[in-house]
């Protein structure tokens, strides 16, 4: 089924001044998801996830947090920060005069939306957390970060050579995947750094305290296989979250090239969360 796509902009005042933030909504309603991408990728890798749940009936905002995608992307490490990025989404909501919304997001957007639950508790219906990053990650989170922040701080021509070669490349000649990947490594080093750097020296994720004490409905998913991203993580999380339920992926690739099951879950989950039925499809739609 074919669903409305329109791409919008806000404002928001930072450290840095006045950036712009750049989001896109699937279709319409007032049963709100947003959907936040993992770290240095672009909104875009939600796509197919929002055009699913879309085409629900449901109303999905895919957005890049600042230092992110077609977003700006100040080079002041300050900016920067799991709870920055959890008041990025609620100014988004803000913005779209949506009181409530299903927080959904992978990696880092799993753990942006821990801290929109934990800060606005009031604005969140439910959560979708994939591959979230907790305690057990912690280490491989360093060898895989540490190197990444050294060459866009100390080698940025590495970075920056990258972005040449890989920008001109037209996104639509490629698989879907290629050119997530590709947008991913179109990196400013100064950017890239100060995103890393905010993030390296920060709170990873609201403590295990504040994570029971969030009520809201949750599916979490975990990956077998996934050092950045264990398992041990998601099942802690859905241990430690009053009413959460955990699906286990097949393998950290299910949901990017044989999505159909997860997103059946998913788009199952936030009908029950909005309690909307759902929308009946015309033959051959």
């Amino acid at each position: 089924m074919l669903v409305s796509e329109r791409i919008g902009q806000f404002f928001l005042e930072t450290d840095s001044g006045r950036d712009r933030l750049e989001y896109t909504e699937y279709g319409a309603g007032d049963a709100w998801v947003v959907l936040v991408h993992g770290q240095l990728m672009p909104r875009r890798m939600h796509q197919p996830l929002a055009r699913a749940l879309a085409a629900d009936g449901l109303h999905v905002v895919t957005v890049d947090l600042l230092g992110h995608g077609r977003s700006d992307r100040p080079a002041d490490p300050l900016v920067y920060s799991m709870t920055a990025f959890g008041e990025q989404v609620i100014a988004l909501l803000d913005h779209l005069g949506a009181p409530q919304a299903v927080i959904g997001g992978t990696s880092l957007g799993a753990n942006v939306s821990l801290e929109v639950a934990v800060l606005a508790p009031e604005r969140v219906k439910g959560l979708i957390i994939e591959m979230p990053v907790l305690d057990n990650a912690v280490e491989a989170g360093i060898l895989a970060f540490a190197p990444i922040l050294f060459a866009a701080r100390f080698l940025p021509f590495t970075v920056n050579a990258v972005r040449r070669v890989t920008r001109p490349i037209p996104r639509g000649i490629v698989p879907f995947w290629a050119g997530i990947v590709l947008d991913t490594l179109d990196q400013r080093a100064d950017a890239m750094a100060a995103v890393v750097h905010g993030l390296f020296f920060g709170r990873v994720a609201p403590s295990s305290k504040q994570r029971r004490a969030i009520t809201v409905p949750a599916l979490v998913v975990g990956h077998p296989a996934d050092p950045i991203h264990p398992a041990a993580d998601a099942a802690m999380l859905a241990e430690e979250l009053p009413n959460a339920e955990f699906v286990q992926a097949r393998s950290i690739l299910e949901w990017r090239f044989r999505p159909e099951r997860l997103d059946r879950a998913a788009v199952d989950f936030a009908r029950r969360c909005w309690k909307s039925p759902r929308r009946s499809r015309r033959a051959g739609a």
